[in-house]
């Protein structure tokens, strides 16, 4: 029931930024029984599902700072990008499908997250959801905060973890964008040298770093 690794090199257009990712794949048997346990959405797609936090992205849009590995600033832009979605990066997350209802209307998202940088106008959480999207449900990690493996008895745990999460009156998800909202705040507010130290090491030997902000 090992997870699937596979190391991936991100390169952004323009630019010869690399940064290097160690991202795994949770096992087809522990995806299988987490959508069993948790249902399927009306796309037929898993209601619940568990996420590499390294491996999870989404998109970011903002002005962006790139710097070399010394810390000296390479070029500012003004774009939208894939980054991690997550905190801890080295931590498996299960994530819950959110319907498209859950963020508004396009009209709505749009209000609520351009932004405007230097007169350009940008999707700061990036595209309106249209299919919705799969949202933070919980972190595996011990109650102390330290790794926990996808074994079958973390399977196990995570799949009463749903059941018992079903049988939670249902409440609505209308504050989802504010919820990601701050956590790219929280996430990208801080500086590169934060994010790296909490990040897993395989970020410690990319050559470039890339930090957005506002």
């Amino acid at each position: 029931m090992g997870a699937r690794l596979r190391t991936t090199v991100q390169t952004f257009p323009g630019s010869l930024i690399r940064v290097t990712r160690e991202t795994h794949e949770a096992p087809d048997e522990i995806q299988e029984r987490v959508g069993q346990a948790g249902g399927t959405n009306c796309y037929g797609e898993a209601n619940f599902r568990v996420v590499w936090g390294g491996s999870r992205l989404t998109w970011i849009g903002g002005r962006w700072t790139d710097r070399d590995a010394n810390g000296n600033v390479m070029r500012e832009t003004i774009e939208t990008r894939r980054v991690p979605k997550y905190l801890p990066l080295n931590r498996w997350h299960i994530e819950r499908w959110a319907p498209r209802e859950s963020y508004g209307s396009p009209e709505e998202w749009y209000a609520q997250t351009t932004e405007v940088e230097d007169g350009i106008r940008i999707a700061a959480l990036g595209p309106y959801p249209m299919r919705g999207e799969y949202e933070h449900c919980f972190t595996l990690e011990s109650a102390s905060g330290e790794f926990i493996s996808l074994t079958p008895a973390a399977c196990d745990w995570i799949v009463h973890a749903i059941e018992w999460s079903r049988r939670q009156p249902r409440q609505e998800l209308r504050g989802a964008i504010s919820a990601r909202e701050a956590r790219r705040a929280l996430r990208w507010d801080r500086d590169a040298d934060d994010l790296l130290d909490d990040a897993v090491p395989a970020f410690h030997s990319a050559p470039f770093v890339s930090v957005a902000g506002k």
